[in-house]
């Protein structure tokens, strides 16, 4: 039994963390300007949600704390608390707290110092926001505000009005509709309304009209909506505990009721405000009440007999898409089992012959496999939305320290990318947006003085190319200052005084270990550590970083991370014996070298002449170490292309085959390896190393830095 807790939990924690990030994204939303009731209520509904699951697991703290959040969301949901920057200010500190209560409910972080935070939560309740810093709460009475209107006195004695029922005495009406979701998790209705009596209420209107004719009723779905009366002393937080487990998407509201008419019980037994026809209250008549439903539903419906099934049709009206928890695990064993399926039809492609192939459908095999496989990696894929949503909160707090004016620019937050990917880029992502805002961006001075506008702009892109993601964080800043880059590397002995680097080699300084350039340590930067952690982090995930900068205008980081695993097109080439994969995706054409067509233009370049257009070749043989003396027009150029250098010439040996391949990673099962993207298995069992088409073709100067991967 306490294992099957343990699971439930891990689920209700899951399902924390989904809501601490919606919290999170329409909080800044609101931040930002939008107070949209759409954006409160997804807020409200995500601690409500956390709350509820927190109080059934017995964290009381989490709860606590949770309860007091909501109570002030849903006064701003109701309207009675104006989102003004103030309260939305009070609640993103409260949703910090919120966020380390999860955190040590998971037993990761001892419980946090929530006083500060609460007591700030009691006090936009109890003035309903109206003392939240702004001009107009400080403004003096009598005297003129900003807009030029001087406040009055106003006694609402002055005017001869009938009495009405204190709003404090009134009663509250609460309408409730549960929906198909609620049902489907067990939300059984007759139990709230079983509780709402508990505390005083009654049934006084239960709406019948939304219930189809019979042929149409689903037995699954929530057709009735009831109204019931509770006590107006009743504490508003009481009802709204009693929806605690019931769906999110549910009808429910509370209001007070002040109207001054005779009570229901004495009216006459026609339709109410609410356009509901009133029943007899108490839960006990509620059979009749059903049995009448029924009654009405059998004379609206047609005999059955003689009446044609419609088939089943996807119901109207966006019901929600249905989802279920699958463990990563099993995701990433189906996944593993694709890749061994797409080796076994490479293997019978190497035993069959054409014609043998053709008649035992190798070819639908392999695309049958291959939509698997895409299918299979779509249930991994999620947008990389979730890993940006916590960057316009950072630059904002980021502004306020560094006193700089900036803006966020976003492209490709649909791009998706592999969960495992989401879940380690975080902290890469977080050191190069911290880098940009402190190092890269200038003061607002500073900008003025060299003709720029006074706000810097941050760009964060994500981009799918192939079996690659790319992730930008650009900016418009100054630049790298690679003098005092250079001369920083030399003091701290990364390099030697002596060494010879190109501009390249020194931007990549900046990721050394312990290699910081700022002059005093502070809460932001200045003890070596940021940009190390982005190399080390994203060469873990088989990836690489990119740096490039133009100083005056500006600096721009890539993340280049592999997806988990692909199936790709390769051509099957030779080096200097041995048996390679070069992507197909980068191929543009392959030429058989003439004599002369292969110039040298220094020692260490050469070029070949395509149709009067000279492009750089590289010899994979020398870029690997490989020993082969074969003459150039012996051997094949490869023209592939990069976005970084364009086109560019390869030299192999031979081309073998072209094959579809399974990417095996080298930094789960060996180590990564600069200009190689993985491995795969071949038809004949043998092991064939994948090229990186993007670092081959990027600089392949030989010296190394210190301290800095090959």
């Amino acid at each position: 039994m306490s294992e099957e807790l343990d699971e439930i939990q891990a689920i209700f924690f899951e399902e924390c963390a989904e809501g601490l990030t919606t919290a999170e994204q329409g909080l800044s939303a609101m931040q930002a300007g939008d107070v949209s009731a759409e954006t409160i209520a997804g807020v409200f509904r995500a601690v409500h949600s956390i709350k509820g699951g927190a109080g059934a697991f017995g964290h009381a703290d989490l709860t606590a704390f949770a309860h007091k959040f909501e109570n002030v969301l849903d006064e701003v949901r109701a309207g009675k608390i104006p989102p003004s920057p103030g309260v939305v200010k009070v609640m993103l500190s409260a949703f910090d707290i919120l966020t380390d209560h999860v955190e040590s409910a998971k037993g990761l972080a001892p419980r946090p110092a929530d006083q500060a935070a609460l007591a700030a939560l009691e006090q936009v309740l109890a003035d309903k926001g109206a003392d939240d810093g702004s001009p107009a709460a400080e403004a003096p009475a009598g005297e003129a505000d900003e807009f030029g209107f001087v406040p009055m006195a106003v006694s609402l004695d002055d005017f001869d009005a009938p009495a009405a029922l204190p709003v404090a005495d009134a009663a509250w009406i609460v309408t409730f509709k549960p929906s198909r979701a609620a049902l489907a998790n067990a939300g059984e209705p007759l139990l709230i309304i079983r509780e709402l009596e508990a505390l005083g209420g009654e049934v006084v209107a239960v709406d019948t009209a939304a219930v189809p004719p019979l042929r149409d009723l689903d037995p699954e779905d929530a057709y009735l909506t009831w109204t019931l009366r509770v006590p107006g002393e009743v504490a508003e937080s009481d009802i709204n505990d009693c929806f605690d487990f019931v769906a999110p998407d549910s009808i429910i509201e509370v209001r007070r009721d002040e109207a001054t008419a005779a009570p229901l019980a004495e009216a006459a037994p026609t339709a109410d405000e609410f356009g509901f026809v009133p029943v007899t209250a108490g839960i006990e008549d509620f059979a009749a009440e059903m049995q009448r439903v029924v009654e009405t539903i059998a004379a609206a419906s047609p005999p059955v007999g003689g009446i044609e099934t419609p088939a089943i049709a996807p119901k109207a009206g966006g019901e929600g898409q249905q989802t279920i928890r699958v463990d990563l695990g099993k995701l990433d064993l189906l996944l593993n089992l694709v890749g061994e399926l797409v080796i076994r039809n490479s293997i019978l492609a190497d035993r069959l012959s054409p014609a043998d192939r053709q008649r035992v459908e190798l070819p639908e095999l392999a695309r049958l496999t291959r939509q698997i496989q895409d299918n299979v990696m779509s249930l991994r894929a999620q947008p990389i939305k979730q890993a940006f949503s916590r960057v316009p909160r950072m630059l904002r707090d980021l502004s306020v320290e560094t006193g700089k004016q900036i803006l966020l620019e976003t492209v490709g937050e649909t791009t998706e990318v592999d969960k495992g990917v989401i879940e380690k880029i975080g902290d890469p992502l977080t050191h190069m947006i911290r880098n940009a805002a402190d190092h890269g961006l200038e003061s607002a001075e500073e900008r003025i003085a060299a003709g720029k506008s006074p706000e810097g702009t941050i760009k964060l892109s994500a981009e799918q190319r192939g079996a690659r993601i790319f992730v930008r964080v650009q900016d418009n800043g100054r630049g790298i200052n690679r003098e005092k880059v250079r001369a920083k590397a030399v003091e701290k002995g990364i390099i030697s005084a002596d060494a010879q680097l190109s501009n390249e080699e020194i931007d990549q300084l900046i990721c050394a270990p312990g290699f910081s350039t700022a002059d005093t340590i502070s809460n932001i930067s200045g003890r070596g550590v940021g940009m190390d952690v982005v190399r080390s982090n994203v060469e873990a995930l088989g990836g690489r970083v990119e740096i490039h900068s133009i100083p005056g205008e500006g600096t721009t980081f890539t993340m280049i991370l592999p997806l988990t695993l692909a199936i790709l097109d390769g051509m099957i080439v030779r080096l200097a014996g041995q048996r390679f994969v070069l992507p197909l995706a980068h191929v543009l054409e392959t030429v058989q070298p003439e004599p002369g067509q292969v110039k040298r233009t220094s020692p260490d370049s050469e070029v070949i002449d395509m149709r009067g257009e000279y492009v750089p070749v590289k010899r994979a043989t020398e870029i690997f170490g490989l020993n082969d003396d074969r003459a150039i027009e012996d051997s094949l150029v490869v023209i592939v292309e990069n976005e970084g250098s364009g086109k560019v010439g390869l030299v192999v040996d031979t081309i073998d085959d072209r094959r579809e391949v399974v990417i095996k990673s080298l930094d789960q099962n060996l180590h990564p390896i600069r200009g190689l993207g993985g491995a795969t298995i071949l038809g004949d069992g043998s092991i064939a190393l994948i090229l990186d088409i993007e670092a081959l073709v990027a600089s392949t100067n030989r010296f190394t830095p210190k301290g800095l991967a090959a």
